[in-house]
């Protein structure tokens, strides 16, 4: 089995999944190469799977009709049974190889099908995005499969790195720092519990209003921007919960890193932690955007020891029975294989 994957994504949780996949699939033998980002801080962990290209699909360029030759050169050396497109930018540049069986997974909700021209079957990563696709008119191939994480539980880091005391309630939380995530509830949410430290791991262009804030809440002696982390596992080792905060969230990997690493979770109802998540169960769940209620529910997990082994039990159970990794990997390699992820 041979894939050529194409992947113009930066810094985030659809980079951290694919970096999973490519992985898994490695071990599973299977030969693969990729077409990256320059400079991507995450090529380090894929080039041990396979030959690592990189360039950029610009739809307003003659670099476009460069990286289109290059393309097609690779695909006549390489010859792939798949080909693997990741998210929006990557699905323009689908090349129309006969060859190949064409897949593109989609991380989030489609605007439209316009990107997917040269696309048989479409991937999505929830239920709710597939019906989105049907509803669009597409006629090919539609597949759900989840994501999975290969957090475990890690040595911690020193919470001296970050300035934190020993016996603070540390609650860490991560991705792009986009408006839809939500980082500025959670901000707010930790000026009303007392003696709670909130680290926050990413970059993106609302850095700069995030720390604003955190300024303007007089939260600099227990809010801390730790910026991009590629392996952020020794950071939740060091944490006391894991929290999303995402006011629009389809299934971001983010979703499974804290049950993976055994931290309770604390999450919003947003669409994909909605269908992941069971309140009570594995999490406890807040309204998007309800500062009250995540406030609140920060409190029970720091005032409750016996809620936070629970939910930590509870994460273990639902990674284990609904997104391991050998079960989404053997879906992906039944759709490689036959064109369907079905058992």
């Amino acid at each position: 089995m041979k894939v050529m994957h194409i992947h113009f994504g930066k810094e985030g949780g659809a980079e951290r999944f694919f970096v999973n996949l490519v992985n898994a699939l490695s071990d599973r033998g299977v030969e693969q190469r990729m077409l990256i980002r320059p400079d991507r801080s995450w090529k380090k962990d894929v080039e041990s799977c396979g030959t690592v290209y990189e360039g950029i699909f610009r739809r307003i360029s003659l670099s476009r009709f460069v990286l289109s030759a290059r393309m097609r050169g690779i695909l006549k050396e390489f010859q792939p049974d798949v080909i693997m497109t990741w998210q929006l930018r990557a699905s323009r540049f689908m090349p129309n190889y006969n060859k190949a069986r064409r897949i593109s997974r989609l991380g989030d909700y489609p605007e439209h099908l316009g990107y997917y021209t040269n696309s048989q079957t479409l991937v999505c990563i929830t239920p709710d995005i597939a019906a989105k696709v049907r509803e669009f008119g597409w006629t090919g191939g539609v597949e759900v499969i989840a994501n999975f994480t290969r957090s475990t539980p890690s040595a911690p880091i020193s919470r001296d790195a970050l300035q934190t005391p020993e016996n603070a309630f540390v609650v860490m939380a991560m991705g792009r720092f986009v408006k839809r995530k939500g980082f500025d509830v959670i901000i707010r949410a930790t000026a009303k519990v007392e003696n709670t430290h909130l680290w926050l791991l990413g970059d993106g262009p609302e850095r700069e209003n995030l720390e604003a804030l955190t300024d303007q809440l007089g939260l600099r002696d227990r809010v801390r921007f730790a910026g991009w982390q590629t392996n952020a596992y020794p950071y939740l080792g060091a944490a006391d919960a894991f929290a999303i905060t995402s006011l629009h969230e389809p299934l971001g990997n983010v979703c499974l890193e804290g049950w993976g690493a055994g931290k309770p979770t604390i999450s919003s109802r947003a669409e994909g932690p909605s269908w992941v998540m069971s309140d009570g169960e594995d999490a406890v769940m807040t309204d998007c955007g309800d500062v009250d209620g995540l406030a609140k529910a920060i409190m029970r997990l720091r005032d409750d020891p016996a809620l936070r082994e629970h939910l930590k039990h509870g994460g273990w159970r639902t990674l284990r029975e609904r997104f391991s990794e050998e079960a989404i990997t053997n879906a992906y390699l039944r759709l490689f294989e036959t064109g369907s992820s079905a058992p």
